[in-house]
């Protein structure tokens, strides 16, 4: 009778792991994403995509050596630069450093900015997600820069200024448009065409210049993550971007 008893139980057991492996056989290998995980998903591409951009950038000639991102001068001294070069003692030289410091603080300054950008990821609601999930190829970017360009405008300009201070640029653009701007007006002045001082906000232009490059840089690093699975470094996001993949096939 206990052998009897012992063997049912024994079946009985059996019986229940073959029904247990059935049902979980029966689940779906892929659960869907939820609305918790593609927000987390988009909010850790952006970060990712800031850190390696800022990480270039930050780099000496981050700026200056690339071409995509480089600041000139401002328009305004652009129009004039064949002038001071001609008239202007060592113009080429004051032109050269100028812009050479410029880039400097963008570089110096591109690191600061890093925080600011992972403060406006974090209000990213779930719903802008999952429309950014399957936007276009820098959709992410675009939306950071929509909704908060101009909150690091002026968070950012401050730290430029501090920048641009530091590294001597306030300092060589005066020296590079005190000289032209003393002939705007005078009878020299006229001979040579100098009729306008120039009164470019070298701060607000640069920058702006330093943000349009640490966007750039962003869109790049998001395009990648979307386009190369490689580039996907978490779990999270090959999940994520592995979803978006799936729904580009059909």
């Amino acid at each position: 009778m206990k052998k009897f008893l012992f063997i049912s139980f024994i079946s009985l057991i059996l019986n229940a792991c073959s029904t247990l492996q059935g049902v979980v056989s029966s689940l779906p290998t892929n659960q869907p994403l939820t609305e918790g995980e593609i927000a987390n998903g988009l909010k850790e591409a952006l970060t990712q995509g800031i850190s390696n951009g800022v990480n270039e950038l930050i780099k000496t000639d981050g700026y200056f050596g690339n071409q995509a991102i480089k600041i000139l001068l401002p328009p305004e001294a652009q129009k004039v630069q064949d002038l001071i070069v001609k008239h202007i003692p060592q113009g080429q030289k004051l032109i050269d450093e100028a812009i050479l410091k410029m880039n400097r603080a963008a570089e110096d300054a591109a690191n600061e900015a890093k925080p600011i950008f992972v403060d406006a990821i974090t209000s990213m609601t779930i719903v802008d997600a999952k429309n950014i999930l399957f936007g276009n190829e820098t959709a992410a970017t675009n939306y950071l820069r929509e909704k908060t360009f101009q909150k690091l405008l002026q968070a950012y300009s401050p730290k430029i200024n501090n920048a641009l201070s530091k590294v001597g640029a306030t300092q060589a653009w005066a020296a590079l448009i005190n000289p032209y701007n003393k002939l705007a007006g005078s009878n020299a002045g006229a001979l040579l065409g100098v009729r306008e001082p120039i009164n470019a906000d070298l701060g607000a232009y640069t920058t702006q210049k330093a943000l349009d490059g640490l966007f750039w840089r962003i869109a790049q690093e998001e395009s990648k993550i979307r386009q190369n699975p490689i580039a996907r470094t978490t779990a999270l996001l090959q999940r994520v971007f592995g979803e978006l993949d799936k729904n580009k096939g059909r």
